[in-house]
């Protein structure tokens, strides 16, 4: 049985795929997530986790906010990490912040608290997630109540998988998929 290793910035992220792995994955394959203290303690802790798993039919994933950052200096940062430990890991940036994923399915945040928040969708400002400055921001003012790991729980289950329209959301739906369908055939 495959089993794939999450290594994430945060514990917020880890309660958001607890809540959207179940619908991505098929049930053959196992999933652990392990949290970091942030992208500094994620970065250092990447060549150890992946050079020390011995687990046989382990694949990795790695998930890093881009905040600031330039998505592929970032991503080939994170790939020369993981070259040193001879194994692979797909690797995929989330677009400015975790937030930005919530933002590409408004809907699901309307369910989470309970308030019609799809109307956001059609405003400049929010049709593009992956492009809002500083999403984190904007959602507590947009959810005051919002706090990021209980948040995370309440969003994750209500997201729907193939209608997300943050972009970065799609390309690492994709890539776990590609990643689980070459161990399935």
């Amino acid at each position: 049985m495959m089993n794939l290793v999450f290594l994430v910035e945060e514990r917020s992220m880890k309660e958001l795929l607890n809540g959207i792995l179940p619908k991505i994955l098929p049930k053959a394959i196992s999933f652990q997530i392990i949290p970091h203290d942030g992208k500094s303690d994620l970065q250092r802790s990447i060549s150890k986790k992946m050079a020390g798993w011995n687990v046989p039919d382990t694949k990795f994933v790695i998930l890093h906010d881009q905040d600031s950052a330039d998505c592929k200096e970032l991503k080939q940062k994170l790939r020369r990490i993981v070259e040193q430990t001879g194994k692979e890991a797909v690797i995929r940036i989330v677009c400015r912040e975790l937030e930005s994923w919530y933002f590409g399915d408004l809907r699901a945040v309307s369910l989470a608290y309970n308030e019609n928040l799809e109307p956001l969708a059609k405003r400049k400002k929010y049709r593009i997630p992956d492009e809002i400055g500083n999403p984190k921001e904007e959602l507590k003012k947009i959810i005051p109540v919002h706090q990021q790991i209980s948040g995370a729980r309440r969003i994750g289950p209500l997201m729907n998988i193939d209608a997300n329209t943050s972009e970065s959301f799609r390309q690492f739906v994709q890539g776990v998929r590609h990643l689980t369908k070459k161990d399935l055939t």
